[in-house]
Order: structure tokens, then C-alpha cells, then sequence
């Protein structure tokens, strides 16, 4: 990945994960967190996860992701704007739609 592929990732990751890493990891330990999202045979979700690692990337320093890192920035973004592109009509405070973005680092109400 090239200087300026890290760059537009990193801005669109930094403008698109709009919770704090001690927000993202208070979020992911209910049990809303735990229950949206793709289970594979029963156990943590994608999108769970997904918020663990975003936690990671949001407490590195810059300097020291790795291409690995950015490819998972790269992920959350692409997941973000697909999601936030299909945003149920009315209230979403108390929605799945919701949930399932938080885990992913992005809160559309913030």
C-alpha cells in the first residue's frame, strides 16, 4: 500500500469512526454489542470482532500500522458507508441498523 492509499484511508477511517476507544469498548461489552451481527457457529460476531480491532487501531500510534491495519481500516469504512447508505426510516435510537454500525466503531446518533 502506497503513501497515498494510507493517507485517503486514514482520513476516511478517522472521519468515519466517530466513537472513542473507551467508548467503543464500554459499547462492546453489552449485550446489544453481542447480539447484532453475522455469528459463526455461535460465537463472536464479525462486527464484534470488527470493534476490538478498531479499539487496537484507534490506540496505536500512526506510525506503527501495518498494511494488515490499514486493511481492516479499509473494511470498516467500506461497512460503514454500505450501512449508513441503508438507514431504516424513523427513530434508530433502539435499533439493530444501530447497533450493528456502533460495533463497527461509527454511532449515527454522535
Amino acid at each position: 500500500m502506497d503513501d497515498n492509499e494510507r493517507k485517503e484511508t486514514w482520513d476516511d477511517f478517522r472521519e468515519l469512526v466517530n466513537m472513542t476507544p473507551a467508548d467503543l469498548d464500554k459499547w462492546l461489552e453489552t449485550d446489544e454489542s453481542r447480539d447484532v451481527g453475522q455469528h459463526k457457529d455461535g460465537g463472536e460476531s464479525t462486527g464484534h470482532a470488527s470493534g476490538r480491532r478498531i479499539t487496537e487501531i484507534l490506540r496505536a500510534r500512526k506510525g506503527d500500522l501495518s498494511d494488515d491495519d490499514y486493511r481492516h481500516m479499509r473494511k470498516v469504512v467500506g461497512y460503514v458507508r454500505r450501512h449508513l447508505a441503508q438507514r431504516p426510516s424513523g427513530d434508530v435510537r433502539d435499533t439493530r441498523w444501530r447497533y450493528s454500525l456502533m460495533n463497527w466503531g461509527h454511532d449515527p446518533l454522535a
